[in-house]
């Protein structure tokens, strides 16, 4: 069984023995056993099927499925460490939590609550369904999901910030161009904050430079006038880390086929400014 609906099929089925208790056993045993963990790559089709059934009997059990949700993102990296089959439960939970709030209101106050403490976890999977589940909260309560998100953005909180950065930086949800604008404006928000840090060499400041590396491409090819007017505004910094980022974002594809100019022109100045005279004799 390799194919998103096949695993729908299954997991309805294990939804519908259980959508009167919500016990949800049979359930995550069936996920942690399909997980494709330990390995490279958790299976992501699956966990997409998950938040799909979830959110779809929300309507017979909407106290049982939130609550089994709840359960499945509480389990603790001692108790399910990274590369781990049950792993794969927070994630899935995660994902989940956000379908299920992007459609119900009521709910979205204590999804964000909950993903913005797991964006601290040290497991990356569960900090990347973090990001995955916001993209489903933009898509389904923009004006709400990002009035929170700028709240993320505080000093020395980078892993949360991280997940603002990754969880704007997606195609389908910058196609809204307010959207679009909003997650530009985080992004600046981000790198003010970046430029005052004083704890650079933290493992949790690494984990928001690498995420930054990509995330700004994504967002200035919505937006590619003012966002690379931003790229260019940061050449200004005379900043490493702001240096690398920049460098790392010019080299993605979706730059580099599609504003190739562009891209030249920041380029030229990071090699300008970067060019330091000999000194006089």
């Amino acid at each position: 069984m390799t194919r998103e609906s096949d695993y729908i099929v299954a997991l309805s089925r294990l939804f519908q023995r259980s959508v009167e208790s919500m016990d949800g056993a049979e359930i995550a045993g069936y996920l942690a056993a399909n997980s494709n963990l330990p390995g490279p790559r958790g299976n992501l089709e699956l966990a997409h099927a998950f938040a799909s059934v979830a959110a779809a009997h929300c309507d017979k059990n909407p106290r049982g499925v939130w609550a089994f949700c709840k359960e499945l993102v509480a389990i603790q990296p001692a108790e399910a460490p990274t590369n781990d089959p049950r792993e794969f439960l927070p994630f899935c939970g995660a994902r989940a939590m956000g379908v299920i709030a992007s459609d119900q209101t009521k709910l979205l106050p204590e999804a964000l609550s909950i993903l913005r403490g797991l964006s601290r976890d040290p497991r990356w999977r569960t900090r990347e369904s973090v990001a995955m589940a916001l993209q489903s909260l933009l898509q389904g309560q923009p004006a709400r999901t990002l009035k929170a998100l700028r709240t993320w953005i505080v000093p020395g909180d980078w892993l949360a910030m991280r997940a603002v950065a990754a969880g704007v930086a997606e195609p389908a949800v910058l196609r809204n161009r307010s959207i679009a604008e909003a997650g530009l404006e985080l992004h600046k928000m981000i790198f003010e904050r970046l430029l005052a840090a004083k704890d650079r060499g933290s493992p949790e400041f690494k984990v928001l430079r690498q995420g930054l590396e990509y995330s700004l491409s994504v967002v200035v090819h919505a937006l590619p006038d003012e966002g690379f007017e931003f790229m260019r505004l940061l050449t200004d910094a005379d900043h490493p880390d702001v240096v690398r980022i920049l460098r790392e974002n010019l080299k993605k594809a979706r730059l580099v086929k599609n504003h190739a100019e562009k891209v030249d022109r920041i380029a030229q100045l990071l090699e300008r400014k970067a060019h330091i005279p000999s000194a006089a004799p």
